[in-house]
């Protein structure tokens, strides 16, 4: 996703290789960064070194998830790996990706008493939530990540890591920018008295500026059969659109507009014409079911930091192995179609007793082996293709006003949600200046535009946004600097119908398996349905051990490196 330096992934030579820049994790960023007075750069100086941080924005204590069914589910689940029989000879598991699918992979590995070899294309981990200090210190990241209450796998991985206070709740509201009326938003505040779901209709109820009466019954009688159908009503709905289902349902127009494209760019980066319904089902009933699952928090700082480190401290402290700069080359084969080893651009070869890819799906379908790729486990694949996003950051001379130290959905044309970092998180923390993160989306037309053109884009939403504090011109709030992180290839496109494209995680190669929010898991494309994959990725390995330990083709006791 990211080729280093300040350069646009989409300017970069075709012929150096479409595999070098995906392999890379598909992603450009670039910067730019306005002079300013060396008083001001000694005034970010000193905020840098000056000790602790003072933060004023208050938070919301951390809300009660471990009595839900899902928390409970999901902490059954990690604790089978802590209590599986110990292994007589532990197996050697090399895993190719150090996002959070790879990460979690090797994490419930290594709680299962396996030793995991997690191998990083880069010299960053976090794969979809990497992020890069620049050379004043100031973080900026791969996407605006936000983590609910309805991810419970991802809040028992924070638990069994001991790192619960690094999570910033917020207050349990959904805000909208209204770009009838500039400046001005309008909330939907689940009351935290009302139990489920009661607290998102109230939430819906009180709220009557986005939607009428008339337009609310309309759509509260069109959700009815997803209500009464359950699951399997809502799976069926994975071959429409969005915009299709709610024709469908005899919804207004308007409802979409109103609300949903804002949730398809939020979910998926794309518009509700183009969103498979099932997406948004699957999140509705996850906010509307738990009475937490659509409270949001933000990591208290940069996740390479204060997440991916604490999974790779985990693992090493139990025998796994995490090695960066660590690029696969080529999958290469037994006789029998198995794998025989990894191997990496340095010329190294990498054997062990079984294989997990979890890169990006448009990774692995570019070093799949020809031998497989007519197999239907594989070839279905090809539908599955990651969905180009672009996140912005930009720092500004003067603390904003008109914001909130909350997420924000911006309901303009070209960009999906954004928050004021400068508020929303600790690390970013800054009392004189904002620093606003925005995701670009859908940004299929602007992923090979200049980063200029980005945020001359970026700021006439803005002005519509913040109306009395920034214009098109600079003529009002002026940037100080900026960073564009273009991602071509992201998480897979929800579209319709691509479901049943989606592998298990056991793949039908013996000895190899994939991890990665593309593959079958109840979450789709999130942190949630990544680590989640994870989760079943390690649970195939522990349940195929006896098969991996008597194929007799690997040295279960060591890993095998060769040059």
């Amino acid at each position: 996703m990211v080729v280093f330096g300040n350069v646009s992934a989409a300017n970069l030579p075709y012929q150096n290789g479409v595999l070098e820049a995906l392999s890379s994790e598909l992603m450009g960023h670039s910067s730019f960064r306005v002079p300013i007075s060396s008083q001001g750069l000694k005034t970010r100086t000193r905020r840098r070194t000056a000790g602790p941080l003072q933060v004023v924005c208050v938070d919301i204590p951390r809300p009660e998830l471990e009595n839900t069914v899902n928390f409970l589910e999901a902490a059954s689940l990690s604790a089978s790996f802590r209590s599986a029989p110990r292994p007589a000879k532990p197996l050697k598991v090399v895993i190719a990706g150090a996002g959070l699918a790879g990460l979690s992979t090797a994490k419930y590995l290594a709680d299962a008493g396996h030793q995991p070899l997690l191998l990083k294309a880069r010299d960053v981990l976090g794969g979809k939530i990497a992020a890069w200090k620049d050379e004043d210190g100031d973080w900026y990241e791969t996407g605006l990540h936000i983590f609910f209450g309805a991810y419970p796998n991802v809040q028992n991985l924070f638990g069994e890591l001991g790192i619960n206070d690094r999570l910033q709740w917020k207050e349990h509201s959904m805000i909208f920018a209204m770009p009838s009326k500039p400046g001005e938003f309008s909330r939907f505040d689940f009351p935290d008295v009302l139990p489920a779901p009661l607290n998102g209709i109230w939430a819906i109820l009180r709220n009557n500026e986005m939607l009428t009466w008339p337009e609310k019954i309309k759509f509260a009688i069109g959700l009815l059969p997803a209500m009464v159908g359950g699951q399997a009503y809502v799976e069926a709905q994975d071959g429409l659109s969005v915009e299709e289902w709610m024709r469908k349902q005899a919804i207004p127009d308007r409802v979409t507009d109103e609300v949903f494209i804002a949730m398809s760019k939020a979910l998926n980066f794309i518009n509700p014409n183009e969103l498979s319904m099932q997406c948004i089902l699957i999140a509705l009933n996850r906010f509307l079911q738990e009475k937490h699952g659509s409270k949001m928090a933000f990591l208290d700082g940069n996740p390479p930091e204060r997440l991916c480190m604490p999974i790779v401290e985990h693992i090493r402290s139990l025998g796994g192995e995490v090695r960066l700069n660590s690029r696969i080359r080529k999958i290469e084969l037994e006789d029998d179609g198995t794998v025989k080893n990894f191997l990496l651009t340095d010329g190294t070869t990498i054997q062990g007793d079984a294989y997990v890819f979890a890169t990006p799906v448009d990774i692995l379908k570019l070093l799949l082996p020809d031998s497989w790729k007519e197999i239907p486990y594989f070839k279905r694949l090809e539908k599955l293709v990651g969905v180009p996003v672009i996140n912005v950051h930009i720092w500004f001379d003067r603390k904003l006003k008109n914001t909130y130290d909350h997420l924000l959905f911006s309901r303009s044309n070209l960009l999906s949600v954004y928050a004021d970092m400068s508020l929303t998180c600790k690390e970013y923390y800054d009392p004189n200046r904002s620093m606003l993160e925005l995701v670009f989306a859908p940004a299929e037309e602007w992923i090979s535009r200049t980063d200029s053109d980005i945020i001359d884009a970026t700021m006439k939403e803005l002005e519509k946004i913040f109306p009395d504090e920034i214009a098109a011109d600079q003529s009002k709030a002026k940037i100080l600097k900026y960073h564009v992180v273009k991602t071509p290839r992201s998480v897979y496109k929800t579209i319709p119908d691509c479901e049943p494209c989606r592998p298990l995680q056991r793949s039908p190669i013996q000895g190899f398996y994939l991890a990665g929010d593309y593959t079958k898991q109840k979450y789709l494309a999130s942190m949630e349905g990544a680590v989640l994959s994870g989760k079943f990725c390690s649970q195939s390995i522990v349940q195929d051990y006896e098969l991996l330990a008597s194929s007799g083709r690997r040295n279960l006791s060591e890993t095998t490196v060769s040059t």
